[in-house]
């Protein structure tokens, strides 16, 4: 009897098994739900991974398509090799680029046969700043090719022309060149070699860009192998004004004079009796002809353009604030223009020996600059410290003489103090009032600015001749020039008449 009732009861406990604790139950269900939570915390990780990725790449093409429509873009449509340049030509006439007042520089021309060429009435007096067309586009037949081939006629005439199987007209181009100033410029550089540069300081317009030897665009496929074959001297398809580098003597004293007041707060005190040289070791610094120039504060220095003095302030200098500071004011670095240019370069290390230093700092050694960057500096210097992006295209203009788009003025950054600006201005207008400038002095206009003479051979006593400086009328914007004669001799003597006949011209 008792074995059976075992039986029966284990039977059933098989059947039904205890129940389970409910704190059993509980630890059962926690267990699980945090192993729930985990796989939801790795699925959302995934999910969020997935989401930054996207996210990260979508920011990154967004930047990159700001970054290619504001810089790379124009490069890239007014690329020569842009085929959809050809198919646009096909259908379009490109358009004409005039001077600001309406004067012709460069249009398309159909000949007898129907065949389209550029023409270009000035010939040589624009031919680096206006460009070409054969053999490589250059200058703003380059830069504003693709608005050239876009054409803003009427719709319907457009239509109708299509039609018909006749090309639409391009837009125009206007410039910011004024044709008068240009062609002064370009007859002051007579036969030397050399570049000039003029601009408004308060806007940024560049008014005359002149680069001599220069060429007839008209003729660059007849002449091509002749062009290619310049020597170094000639080279007449570089724009020495944007792409030629130069010693910039003593202009570049202007760098040197702002850098010994940054170390030196007791500036109006310094004082150097000149004797026509300087000497420190081996190594000597002439005056020009050797001239004695006595007692000079740093002021006169400057006026006087005394190289003992700033050869011997310059030894004074700390290298590395003295290149922080040529780097701030835009050597070393490509400057803000739509076309192409070279970069002017300074260095002066920390263990440089006294030569480098003595040279340096009167600019010869290794600096090299370009009349452009020279001109946009003594700019910044007239504008109170403030440098304007420098700009070649005023607006264009479709056939029926609609503005299509305008260009504005607008600021690059401040390149120097006020203080420092108007330290250099009293400094400048002091070269002119009683220093190598004096052939500006008595004008309708106030000139100031900075005389430079600089060797470039040590083979013999060639020279460059180097003026950069501004004038001011109240009637009138300023207006900034840069001017380099190559192998002619000083810059008294050779470059500041030539800045006169701009400054003359741009005020009569």
């Amino acid at each position: 009897m008792g074995r059976r009732s075992n039986i029966r009861k284990n039977s059933v406990d098989e059947i039904h098994p205890p129940r389970e604790s409910a704190s059993a139950r509980r630890r059962s269900d926690k267990q699980a739900q945090k192993q729930l939570q985990k796989e939801r915390k790795r699925g959302n990780r995934q999910i969020l991974f997935i989401t930054y990725a996207f996210v990260t790449l979508f920011l990154a093409m967004a930047g990159y398509l700001a970054y290619f429509t504001a810089v790379d873009s124009e490069k890239v449509i007014n690329n020569s090799h842009n085929k959809r340049q050809k198919i646009l030509a096909e259908k379009i006439t490109k358009g004409s680029i005039y001077s600001q007042d309406g004067e012709v520089l460069a249009e398309t021309v159909t000949d007898d046969d129907g065949n389209e060429y550029r023409s270009y009435p000035e010939k040589k007096k624009f031919c680096h700043v206006v460009g070409r067309t054969d053999n490589s586009m250059t200058g703003i037949e380059l830069s504003q090719c693709y608005p050239m081939l876009t054409s803003h006629m009427n719709p319907f005439t457009q239509l109708g022309n299509t039609l018909r199987g006749e090309k639409n007209m391009g837009d125009s181009v206007y410039t910011t060149l004024d044709a008068g100033l240009q062609r002064v410029a370009y007859d002051a550089l007579g036969d030397y070699r050399g570049a000039v540069v003029a601009l408004e300081p308060d806007t940024g317009k560049i008014l005359a860009m002149v680069s001599k030897p220069a060429y007839d665009p008209n003729t660059v496929l007849k002449n091509w192998q002749s062009l290619v074959r310049d020597d170094e001297e000639e080279s007449k398809l570089v724009n020495r004004a944007s792409q030629g580098l130069y010693p910039p003597g003593s202009v570049f004293k202007i760098f040197t004079t702002l850098e010994y007041v940054h170390e030196n707060s007791d500036y109006e005190d310094y004082s150097f009796d000149c004797n026509g040289k300087f000497t420190e070791g081996d190594s000597v610094i002439h005056c020009y002809k050797n001239k004695r120039h006595g007692q000079e504060d740093l002021i006169g220095s400057f006026a006087d353009s005394c190289n003992s003095s700033f050869a011997s302030l310059g030894l004074t200098l700390n290298p590395d604030s003295f290149t922080e500071l040529c780097d701030s004011l835009l050597f070393n670095t490509s400057l803000p223009l739509r076309f192409e240019s070279s970069k002017s370069s300074f260095s002066l290390d920390a263990d440089a020996d006294v030569s480098t230093v003595l040279e340096t700092s009167i600019g010869q050694g290794k600096t090299l600059v370009t009349p452009m960057h020279m001109a946009l500096v003594v700019s910044a210097i007239a504008n109170d410290g403030v440098l304007m992006n420098p700009y070649l295209i005023d607006h264009t203009e479709n056939y029926n003489g609609i503005v299509v788009d305008a260009y504005e003025p607008t600021e690059y950054g401040t390149l120097l103090s006020a203080e420092d600006a108007s330290l250099m201005q009293t400094f400048m207008r002091e070269v002119v009032e009683d220093g190598t400038g004096e052939r500006l002095l008595g004008q309708s206009y106030a000139a100031s600015g900075k005389t430079g003479t600089a060797e470039f051979s040590t083979s013999s006593k060639a020279s460059h001749a180097w003026f950069v400086g501004y004038a001011h009328r109240e009637d009138k914007e300023d207006i900034a020039v840069a001017v380099i004669v190559e192998d002619s001799g000083s810059g008294s003597e050779y470059a500041v008449p030539i800045a006169k006949k701009i400054f003359d011209a741009y005020y009569q």
